[in-house]
């Protein structure tokens, strides 16, 4: 009992130490979810680690009341091969809860055998990147989307200092997000990176039926008068510095 106590605390207060108790100089609701997001840098065992998340990971989640886990590949296949997870907790409490809770699930390790026998000499992947996002409060929960919208774009905006990521997590709540909705930009997620690397920065998720009709909303809102408006404001200065972008497709088994 005091080891798990421990580790709980140990978990919240890494997170509050990685920046929660700054995340747009607000307190954190608990009513915002929190995402996990890995990235698996693989070396090309992917029968080893759809099985792993499949039968393994993800059935152990939802045996914990997480919901709705993302599973995602690049539409343009990069090298080192990389598989995407995004885990939706509704708080940073419930985090740690279902950390500490898979580490003594019995059923979890019994479907990990096959995965956790490989030799250190076949690794299934290189390293794992592991990022936890706060949700803004423009966005408090994921939307999971339509099936027929499976196209998503994943953008992270990194900011040359915390008070420039706060500004654009405000420009996205007081209106970006409103543009997006307006014109057919579909939001899956948006968080503000508060453990992990690149930061500080933040995460979002938009999500489309094709590429084309990606590209016809995404004009539209950079030609909107209010986006237009919105971007010369003297308060949303200098917020982004640097932008990376994916395109991802879901596997067959993502419940997202």
């Amino acid at each position: 009992m005091e080891r798990r106590n421990f580790l709980k605390g140990s978990l919240l207060a890494a997170a509050a130490a990685s920046g929660v108790s700054q995340v747009s100089g607000q307190t954190p609701s608990k009513k915002k979810e929190v995402y996990e997001f890995r990235v698996y840098h693989m070396n090309r065992n992917l029968p080893t680690i759809d099985a792993y998340l499949s039968e393994a990971l993800i059935p152990a989640l939802n045996r914990h009341g997480v919901r709705n886990v993302g599973v995602f590949r690049e539409v343009s296949q990069s090298e080192p091969f990389k598989v995407y997870v995004l885990i939706p907790y509704s708080s940073l409490e419930d985090y740690s809860r279902v950390t500490i809770a898979l580490r003594s699930d019995a059923e979890l390790d019994r479907a990990s055998q096959s995965y956790n026998a490989l030799p250190a000499s076949r690794p299934i992947f290189e390293r794992v990147d592991v990022s936890l996002l706060l949700a803004f409060d423009g966005i408090p929960q994921m939307v999971v989307p339509r099936k027929d919208q499976r196209l998503f774009e994943m953008r992270i905006y990194e900011g040359h200092n915390e008070d420039a990521v706060r500004r654009k997590v405000k420009m996205f709540n007081e209106g970006e997000l409103d543009i997006f909705r307006r014109v057919n930009v579909t939001p899956v997620f948006f968080g503000e990176n508060i453990a992990g690397r690149g930061l500080p920065c933040l995460t979002y998720m938009t999500v489309y039926e094709s590429m084309e009709q990606r590209d016809k909303a995404f004009k539209a809102f950079l030609d909107h008068p209010d986006w237009k408006k919105l971007s010369q404001m003297p308060e949303y200065a200098d917020t982004v510095s640097k932008v990376h972008r994916v395109f991802l497709q879901p596997v067959p088994y993502s419940q997202v």
